[in-house]
């Protein structure tokens, strides 16, 4: 009798255990179902480590989207090929890029629609042990780049009249961290760097050859698909997507970046003396890229399209 009754317990036991185990899978189920709805309805935006994506990690940490009623996720890559992945799939609806890398989009049939222009700006920095202190000198040199992007084309500027003895060789290295060590590790000898891996660069010993904002236009910009943002609730999104980045770049005007170590030392990894040695940087509000910055490197574009 008393075996019986064991047996019986041991028989529920089991039974709840099995029932707890369907339960709890089901209810995983669920809730990973209504997290990839959410996900689903969310504006997602690529973004590289660099300094012109800090509004958008601003008024993400702050709050400044939710606080405007739009969920605004932010998709994190550290190359720039990476976040061009995200942008050609599903992944995501918009991308903090480069006027070459989106003229390229478009011109190989991708609609996009331009939201603002950023501050975006590299440095062409040669290494301490790379002794090139001047542009004419980087023959026979390797130079770190993106293919297809703002690098890419800023190489072509800034060479152009000068006379190089030998070629300069120019290696793709799309991702920004991995260029920044490559340089002060003198595994290549300069690199286009943005911000703050060229201030990072210039504490080591790195030699500016060459700065972007010089004389060349503007090349940060935010985009949207097309595709993405063609129904009222998107727009509406975008709308409020749009008001937030204007908040957050009123902000760090008004406040500077040091008043924004915790959204620094996050989202790049970068130490007190690393920011109190970053460039002041104003940053403007969302207007869309002028037709005579985009006219200046369609040309290069067409020639890098199959």
């Amino acid at each position: 009798m008393k075996k019986s009754i064991l047996y019986i317990l041991v028989v529920v036991i089991l039974s709840a255990c099995g029932d707890t185990e369907a339960t709890r899978q089901r209810l995983d189920r669920q809730q990973r179902l209504e997290q990839q709805r959410q996900d689903s309805l969310a504006l997602k935006i690529a973004v590289l480590p660099t300094l012109d994506g800090l509004p958008l990690f601003l008024a993400h940490e702050h709050r400044m989207f939710d606080t405007l009623g739009v969920d605004v996720r932010l998709r994190r890559y550290n190359a720039q090929m990476d976040c061009d992945t995200a942008f050609r799939g599903t992944t995501v609806e918009g991308i903090v890029s480069d006027l070459v890398r989106t003229e390229r989009f478009q011109q190989q049939g991708k609609g996009l629609k331009y939201v603002a222009g950023t501050v975006l700006h590299w440095q062409l920095i040669a290494s301490k042990r790379s002794r090139v202190s001047r542009l004419d000198q980087l023959g026979d040199k390797v130079v770190g780049i993106t293919r297809f992007s703002g690098t890419d084309w800023l190489t072509n500027q800034c060479l152009e009249g000068v006379k190089v003895k030998g070629d300069v060789y120019r290696v793709q290295i799309n991702d920004v961290l991995i260029r920044f060590r490559m340089l002060i590790g003198n595994e290549i000898d300069a690199a286009w760097l943005s911000e703050p891996w060229a201030t990072l660069a210039r504490q080591r010993g790195g030699v500016v050859l060459g700065d972007s904002s010089d004389r060349y236009p503007v090349l940060g910009v935010i985009a949207f698909k097309d595709e993405a943002i063609r129904d009222k609730r998107r727009q509406k999104q975008l709308s409020l997507f749009l008001k937030g980045y204007n908040m957050a770049c009123d902000s760090l005007n008004a406040h500077g970046l040091s008043a924004y170590v915790d959204v620094l030392k996050k989202y790049y990894r970068i130490d007190d003396k690393t920011i109190a040695a970053l460039p002041k940087i104003r940053y403007m509000h969302a207007v869309e890229p002028t037709a005579d910055n985009i006219k200046k490197v369609s040309a290069f574009v067409k020639t890098t399209i199959n």
